[in-house]
């Protein structure tokens, strides 16, 4: 294990996100909120490593999310687009070999997240305005995303939801 993973676990605080599978760690949360109860933005650090086995599983959200890089190896996005395209984005710290510091999955995309094969760890964050709900979190399960996904089959395999990955614990991040 690289001696930056139980590190930054502990500076952090990084837990397992429910459903979803990132270490990760809420560091804002706003106190403003919007019409339905929910905040007006959110923040979040988040870790995918390769000993601990963290990842992203394909879910989708109402509303935009903001990714940004900040350390370690380089991290692939996987988006599955409503018309049935799809496109990998790469997440690293070397935009100038067409790595991606900050990048938003519109809302309503399928998306899915590793550290890159061979990496040791992806450290990462995101933030949402309206901030996020467990109740906004739609987990992709593998049949469903392999109908309307079918040339993403590896990926989908990987990183598809089972039925009890499909939504957030009952009052998560309310």
């Amino acid at each position: 294990m690289h001696p930056d993973v139980p590190a930054l676990i502990a500076h952090y605080g990084l837990i397992t996100l429910p459903s979803e599978g990132t270490l990760f760690a809420s560091t804002y949360r706003s106190a403003d909120e919007v019409r339905d109860g929910g905040p007006v933005g959110t923040a979040i650090v988040a870790m995918y490593c390769d000993e601990l086995h963290s990842h992203s599983l394909f879910h989708r959200l109402p509303v935009d999310e903001i990714w940004h890089f900040y350390r370690g190896d380089p991290l692939r996005l996987v988006l599955l687009f409503p018309a049935g395209t799809s496109r990998d984005v790469l997440l690293g710290s070397d935009p100038l070999r067409g790595q991606q510091v900050q990048f938003v999955v519109p809302a309503g995309t399928w998306q899915a997240g590793h550290c890159v094969d061979g990496g040791a760890y992806s450290l990462f964050g995101c933030t949402m305005a309206p901030g996020f709900t467990g109740a906004m979190y739609e987990g992709g399960m593998r049949e469903v995303l392999l109908a309307s996904h079918p040339g993403r089959r590896d990926d989908i395999e990987r990183l598809g939801c089972g039925v009890d990955e499909t939504r957030m614990p009952k009052g998560f991040a309310e």
